[in-house]
């Protein structure tokens, strides 16, 4: 079988070994991947149906919050599938289109998650510094061409990607040390000149989500300006109170991120189960932590969200007491 065969020279297939050194305990490795991409599913979706349920949740944050939703289900369903599938039965086999066209979603939907996070600072920037405009600004219709833009933006800038890679030559050993198609982890696979490949996925990282942490840096830097000014503790906290699950989900986002890149060219010394497994953890933690810091911090989107669960509560005809 191709899933098995580790020296298949198949031209066709490529081998995702999972977390090398550790075959042994992928069963027991599969059980937290599962859950917490079930986790992931069930609060993002919940997220989506309750914004798209509640007509007074139809608000540009709250249309930002669904994108980044559909976002983390997209990008996580492209990697969490096949990782299960080779913890739980050792399907390690995955064709060359196949393995292409997965690092072309995931890379997307990441570069796509750091947009929006770009247009959710802009949004807090509005609300706070410019409060009176942001109605007339901040529209749904003009947050729905902020998404498309930041989608395409994505996608022209990663297509290249999969695209220089299906022309490189690849040696027969088609052996790829992770659970999901990285670029440098299988641009490593080539016996060709990867330079190019090398360089324009540096630059694509730190150009792309510099220039968006730049972006957000900048919002921050407005709003603390603006929140100085404000004479009144209670209302500066109230200001950058509304910051809060924004700022926490870029803490848990964005280093995750840059660790998983830099760590293929710059991490020669951390070992390879190690990179893998913390890896994976940016589509297992985020799609879940996300709605529930939205949650927590959210009144309005609790207050619906609670409702909507409490319907879900067993009648009281069909409650039992024990006596």
């Amino acid at each position: 079988m191709a899933a098995l065969n580790l020296t298949s020279t198949d031209q066709s297939t490529f081998i995702l070994m999972g977390i090398p050194g550790m075959e042994a305990a992928h069963i027991w490795f599969a059980i937290p991947f599962s859950g917490f991409y079930v986790m992931g599913l069930l609060g993002n979706f919940m997220v989506l149906f309750v914004v798209g349920k509640e007509q007074t949740l139809h608000k540009p944050m709250y249309l930002l919050l669904c994108m980044l939703a559909f976002t983390e289900i997209s990008t996580s369903t492209s990697v969490v599938l096949k990782a299960l599938f080779i913890l739980w039965f050792n399907l390690k086999g995955i064709s060359v289109s196949g393995c292409l066209t997965q690092m072309f979603f995931f890379h997307t939907g990441t570069v796509t998650h750091s947009a929006i996070l770009v247009t959710m600072a802009f949004d807090r920037y509005m609300a706070i510094c410019n409060p009176l405009r942001y109605a007339t600004i901040l529209t749904n219709a003009q947050i729905a061409k902020l998404g498309l833009v930041g989608l395409i933006r994505s996608s022209l800038l990663l297509l290249p990607l999969p695209l220089l890679l299906s022309r490189q030559p690849f040696c027969d050993k088609r052996i790829i040390p992770h659970t999901f198609c990285e670029h440098m982890a299988v641009a490593k696979m080539s016996c060709g000149d990867i330079t190019v490949n090398r360089t324009y996925g540096l630059v694509l990282a730190f150009v792309v989500i510099g220039s968006d942490l730049t972006l957000i840096a900048l919002s921050y830097g407005l709003i603390i300006r603006a929140v100085l000014r404000i004479s009144s503790k209670k209302a500066h906290q109230k200001a950058l109170n509304t910051c809060t699950a924004h700022l926490c989900v870029m803490l848990i986002s964005y280093p995750s991120f840059l660790f998983s890149t830099l760590t293929h060219r710059f991490g020669q010394g951390i070992p390879l189960h190690v990179h893998i497994i913390l890896a994976n953890l940016y589509f297992l933690l985020v799609p879940v932590l996300n709605p529930v810091i939205y949650g927590v911090k959210s009144r309005e989107l609790r207050e619906k969200l609670g409702k909507y669960l409490s319907r879900m509560q067993p009648p009281e005809a069909f409650n039992v007491k024990l006596v």
